[in-house]
């Protein structure tokens, strides 16, 4: 089953309410996945800071060991700021060489969750409404974000199993559906230089959009060229630095959404959680079709 929700905001006054809506959203879509879920949410890009979110089960040692070694590691010059087993870790984007190493080195149990300018990824184990309360999404500002409620068939309820996944700066991806060949793909691209932290599916998905823009796709051809690469039923939701995209496979069994006014383009795996969104009652609202990318950009 599992649920998925985006909001891509053409307006900046909503900035403020970005995070209270996409949790509204998101736990509109309980009953289609409760066993884990997550939220990326991007934020307004500052060219000169990068960040980095990490994930920890013992956060109480671990974030205050790290805490006081980024100083020396950055030369005082990083921050981190704790949010329950989450933290994010700020710093300038020549520094952030220096405190990815020390993270690796001193703290190789961490999880990373997302890394870049202007990307934060929040997800565990809970209901919806259980993450969204324990990271306080309701209150995060920002331009666009996505959301995913899971249910889990391919791979064990854990926090890394969750989704969104990373895969590179700036990126993620959220997945209804299932893909039939991804063990076959995640042994090629091993071959080919990429590292996965889970046996999820989506994970799989997400690297190999990652593999193709690293060899000079953009977002739409890495795209298109899921339709051919990937096999199974699926639809994706994905975020870059900038922009915002859907796409469905060519049956398209999986159901899907897409609502856009001159404020916003929302996506939700049911009308229903697109229901409370402003102005809603006049938005264009539409059935994405099959084999289709659809893409919009700040």
């Amino acid at each position: 089953m599992c649920g998925i929700v985006g909001l891509f905001l053409k307006d900046e006054a909503l900035k403020p309410q970005l995070g209270d809506l996409l949790a509204d959203m998101l736990i509109t879509m309980t009953d289609r996945g409760p066993d884990s879920a997550g939220i990326a949410v991007y934020s307004d890009a500052d060219g000169a800071v990068s960040k980095i979110t990490i994930q920890s089960d013992r956060p109480d040692e671990d974030f205050s060991e790290i805490e006081i070694a980024l100083i020396e590691a950055a030369g005082g010059a990083a921050s981190l700021s704790r949010n329950d087993t989450h933290a994010v870790i700020t710093a300038p984007s020549d520094k952030m060489p220096l405190v990815e190493a020390h993270l690796a080195a001193s703290h190789p149990a961490l999880r990373v969750m997302s890394r870049g300018d202007v990307i934060e990824i929040y997800k565990e184990v809970g209901l919806p409404e259980q993450v969204v309360d324990r990271f306080g999404i309701r209150s995060m500002h920002g331009t666009h974000g996505i959301g995913h409620t899971r249910m889990a068939t391919e791979s064990a309820v854990t926090t890394m199993g969750a989704h969104p996944f990373s895969t590179a700066t700036d990126e993620c991806l959220v997945h209804n559906g299932s893909l039939s060949n991804h063990n076959s793909l995640r042994r090629r691209l091993v071959r080919e230089g990429m590292k996965f932290e889970t046996e999820n599916d989506t994970e799989v998905g997400a690297a190999y959009m990652t593999h193709r823009m690293q060899n000079g796709a953009n977002l739409g051809e890495a795209l298109e060229d899921c339709l051919s690469a990937l096999d199974g039923f699926y639809t994706f939701v994905v975020g870059t630095k900038r922009g915002f995209g859907v796409l469905r496979d060519p049956i398209a069994c999986k159901p899907a959404v897409l609502a856009e006014t001159d404020r916003y383009v929302a996506f939700g795996s049911e009308y229903r959680a697109l229901v409370n969104l402003p102005g809603i009652l006049d938005a264009r609202v539409w059935e994405p079709e099959p084999a289709t990318v659809y893409f919009w950009e700040h």
